[in-house]
This record gives structure tokens, sequence and C-alpha cells, in this order.
């Protein structure tokens, strides 16, 4: 991998990061103590995970080409 290689996926790395840590958010909420923490927590980690996938597979395209 080049520099120029590592400079382009840098975007999706940070994304990924990001998405990480809403993940942990979520679960980090599911476990509180409130009437739809569950729920709450469920719809953040279905969003993280969104945005996981979203990171991965453009930037596996982008790879591929």
């Amino acid at each position: 991998m080049s520099f120029n290689d590592e400079d382009k996926s840098l975007p999706y790395v940070i994304s990924i990061i990001i998405a990480v840590v809403i993940g942990l958010v979520g679960i980090y909420i599911r476990f509180a103590d409130f009437k739809y923490s569950s729920l709450v927590g469920d719809v953040i980690m279905f969003i993280a995970t969104i945005i996981v996938f979203r990171a991965v597979f453009t930037w596996m395209k982008e790879r591929a080409v």
C-alpha cells in the first residue's frame, strides 16, 4: 500500500471509527435503567451498523477499481 492509497482510505477509516463509537454508546445505553433504554440502544446500534457497512462496502468498491 502506497502513501496515496493510505491517503484515500483515511475518510473511510474515520467513518468506521465514528460508527464503532456510536455502537459502543448504543451498547452502553441499552443497559441503562430507563423505560425504553433497550429500544433506544438497539436503534443506535442499528444506525452504527448501517454506517459501518456503508463505509466498508464503499471502501472495498473503491479499492477494487
